[in-house]
C-alpha cells in the first residue's frame, strides 16, 4: 500500500468509526519504532480486522472488496486469462459483470493502469478491478490454475515419446526442460502448495497413481498411464541420489527443492512391489521447527504438567504415539525453548529430519557402525546438557538413555506405545530394571494428531444427551446440552470441512506412587488408574474437551483415538 493509499485508508477508518484518533496516533508512534506502517500495527494489535481494513482501503480508492475465501470463482472468467500471466502478476479473474471481466488484485495494484491494459489486451475484454487479500489471491490461484492441466499435457508428451522415457533409466543427468523432469517438479510443487506431508507415487496394474497426504488423510491427486512409470521413478531416484539401476531392494534418499523462495527438504523411500517400485516422499518443511509449544494445542493443565518436566535440569521425557503423530515436532518445539547459549544440546536421529541452528545433530549410519547406542556413548563424552534421541528401539539404547537421565542429563526421546502408562511397562519388557525406569522417567507424553475444523464453514450441531453419555463426553446437565460443531465445506478447506491439524495429549507425571507401581511390575491398567486419579487427562478426554471448544469433531477424535 502506497503512503497516499495508507493516508486515505486511515482517514476512511476514522470516518467509519472503526478506530479512534487516539488509537491511530498510538499505532503511528509504534510504527515509527519498527518497519511496519500504522495500518499493519492496527491489524497486528487486533484493533481492526484485516477484512475491515481491506474493505475500507478498497472503498477509499473507489473499488469494491471481495473476500475470496467465501467467493465462488466463475471458471469461465478464470479461463479467460492465461494461467502463466495470472500467476506472474498475482491477479485472478473471478467473474463477469455486464460484459466486464472482474479481476481480483491487491490494493497496491489497484491503480496500475498498465496492468489493466495488459489484461484487457490478453482477454480482449473490458476489465474492472476488485480488491482482495494478497494471500487469498495466491491460495485461489493454486486452486483455480492447478497443475493438472499441465500435468496432463506433459503426460501426453511422455506417452508419445515412450522410448525416451524407458531410456531414461540409463541416464544420470537429464535436461531441466525434459517432460519427465517438469512432470516430477510439478507433482512436488503442487504437493507443497496443497500442504501435503507425503507424496505417494504408486504403480498399479494399469496406471501410475499419485496421492497426497493432507492433514493426515490420503487424497488422490493424479493418475498417469503405466508406460511413464519407469521414467518418473528414475527421475525421483536421481534427485534423491539413489541407485537407479537397482530395483529389487528398498532404498532411502534425500533431496532439496526450492519452492516460492523457501528451501524444502524431502525424504524419499522406494519399495519394490509386484507392479513396480513405489516411491514415498516425506515433505520436511523447516517452518515446523519454528512452532512454539503454545501452537501445538496443549490444554492449560497438560501444558503445566509438561512444562514442569522439561524445565528440570535432568530426567527423561518420553513422547509416545504411532508414526506420524507429531512426536518429533513436539520435541523440536521443546528444544526451541531449551536451546540457549549456555547449554549444550546434542541430538542423535535416524534420519535428521529438520536442521536446527545452535544444536549439534548427529545422523546415525548403520553401515559405518554408528548406531543409536554407539552414538549415545560418544555423545555422553561430549559434555551435553540436553540429549534428544530420535527413538528408543532396543535394550542397549534404552539402557544408555536411562543412565544418561540418572547422571544429570535431560533426555528427550520417543517410544512407540499406545498411551502414556504403557511406556513404563514397555521399557521393563525391553529388559530395563524396573527401579531404574521409575527413577529415570520424569514424564510421559502420549500424542495423536486430529484434523481441525475449518473455522469458516463449520456447522453447529445440537447432539442428543444419550449420544454424549454413550461417548463419555463431559457435560453438565444443569447447563444444558452443549453445542458442538461438524465439518461443512468451503473453498478455503477444499470442501473437506477441515483445515490444519491439532494435537491431542495425555501427560503422565511419574510420581512416587507410579514409581512404586513400576518397581512392583504393575500392569499398564494399574498404572493408568493411578495416573488418572492423580489428574492425568486421557487422550480421548482431551479430545472431547477440544470437541466442546468447537476445535474438532466427534468423528475425528474417534478416528485417531481408540
Amino acid at each position: 500500500m502506497t503512503p497516499h493509499q495508507s493516508g486515505n485508508t486511515a482517514r476512511a477508518l476514522l470516518d467509519a468509526g472503526l478506530v479512534t484518533p487516539e488509537q491511530l496516533a498510538d499505532a503511528e508512534r509504534t510504527a515509527e519504532l519498527g518497519s511496519h506502517n500504522a495500518l499493519e500495527v492496527l491489524v497486528a494489535e487486533g484493533t481492526v480486522q484485516r477484512d475491515d481494513l481491506m474493505r475500507t482501503a478498497a472503498e477509499s480508492v473507489g473499488l469494491s472488496y471481495v473476500d475470496l475465501t467465501e467467493y465462488s470463482v466463475n471458471a469461465a472468467a478464470a479461463a479467460a486469462l492465461p494461467a502463466e500471466f495470472a500467476r506472474r502478476a498475482s491477479v485472478l479473474p473471478i467473474d463477469w459483470d455486464d460484459g466486464e471481466l472482474v479481476v481480483a488484485v491487491t490494493i497496491r495494484q489497484a491503480g496500475n493502469i498498465e496492468l489493466k491494459d495488459d489484461i484487457s489486451r490478453l482477454t480482449k475484454r473490458r476489465v474492472r478491478f476488485a480488491v482482495a487479500n494478497r494471500a487469498d489471491i495466491a491460495t485461489k490461484l493454486n486452486q483455480i490454475y492447478r497443475a493438472e492441466g499441465e500435468l496432463d499435457d506433459l503426460t501426453s508428451n511422455l506417452v508419445s515419446n515412450e522410448q525416451s522415457v524407458d531410456e531414461l533409466d540409463t541416464f544420470t543427468e537429464v535436461s531441466d526442460e525434459a517432460p519427465v523432469v517438469r512432470f516430477v517438479n510439478l507433482l512436488i510443487s503442487q504437493a507443497i502448495s496443497d500442504r501435503a506431508s507425503d507424496i505417494h507415487i504408486e504403480p498399479t496394474e494399469r496406471d501410475l497413481r499419485v496421492r497426497y497426504r493432507i492433514d493426515g488423510v490420503l487424497q488422490d491427486a493424479h493418475r498417469s498411464p503405466k508406460n511413464i512409470q519407469n521414467g518418473v521413478v528414475s527421475r525421483l531416484k536421481i534427485m534423491a541420489e539413489m541407485n537407479i539401476a537397482e530395483r529389487r531392494i528398498p532404498q532411502d534418499g534425500r533431496m532439496s527443492v526450492n519452492h516460492q523462495g523457501r528451501r524444502i527438504d524431502l525424504r524419499v523411500a522406494t519399495l519394490p512391489t509386484v507392479w513396480g517400485e513405489k516411491v514415498v516422499a516425506r515433505i520436511l518443511d523447516n517452518s515446523n521447527t519454528l512452532l512454539g509449544l503454545g501452537d501445538l494445542g496443549f490444554s492449560a493443565g497438560n501444558y503445566a504438567r509438561f512444562e514442569q518436566s522439561f524445565t528440570k535440569p535432568y530426567g527423561m521425557i518420553l513422547a509416545t504415539g504411532p508414526t506420524g503423530s507429531g512426536k518429533s515436532t513436539t520435541l523440536y518445539a521443546t528444544l526451541n525453548l531449551l536451546n540457549k547459549p549456555e547449554v549444550n544440546v546434542i541430538t542423535v536421529e535416524d534420519p535428521v529430519e529438520y536442521r536446527m541452528t545452535g544444536i549439534n545433530q548427529v545422523q546415525t549410519n548403520a553401515r559405518a557402525g554408528l548406531t543409536f547406542a554407539s552414538a549415545l556413548r560418544s555423545i555422553l563424552r561430549s559434555d551435553p546438557d540436553i540429549v534428544l534421541i530420535g527413538e528408543i528401539r532396543d535394550h542397549e539404547t534404552a539402557q544408555i538413555a536411562i543412565e544418561a537421565a540418572l547422571t544429570g542429563h535431560l533426555v528427550l526421546t520417543t517410544l512407540h506405545t499406545n498411551d502414556a502408562p504403557s511406556a513404563v511397562t514397555r521399557l521393563v519388557e525391553m529388559g530395563i530394571e524396573p527401579f531404574l525406569v521409575g527413577s529415570a522417567i520424569d514424564a510421559v507424553l502420549a500424542q495423536r494428531l486430529c484434523r481441525s475444523l475449518c473455522a469458516r464453514c463449520r456447522r453447529p450441531h445440537q447432539p442428543e444427551p444419550e449420544e454424549l453419555d454413550r461417548l463419555g463426553i463431559p457435560w453438565d446437565p444443569e447447563e444444558g446440552v452443549p453445542t458442538i460443531y461438524q465439518p461443512g465445506g468451503c473453498s478455503k478447506c477444499a470442501n473437506t470441512g477441515y483445515r490444519g491439524r491439532m494435537a491431542l495429549h495425555e501427560v503422565m507425571t511419574v510420581t512416587e506412587e507410579i514409581e512404586r507401581l513400576a518397581v512392583a511390575r504393575a500392569s499398564t491398567d494399574d498404572i493408568g488408574r493411578a495416573a488418572r486419579a492423580q489428574g492425568m487427562v486421557s487422550l480421548r478426554h482431551d479430545g472431547w474437551l477440544k470437541v466442546l471448544q468447537g476445535l474438532t469433531s466427534i468423528e475425528e477424535v474417534l478416528r485417531v483415538v481408540v
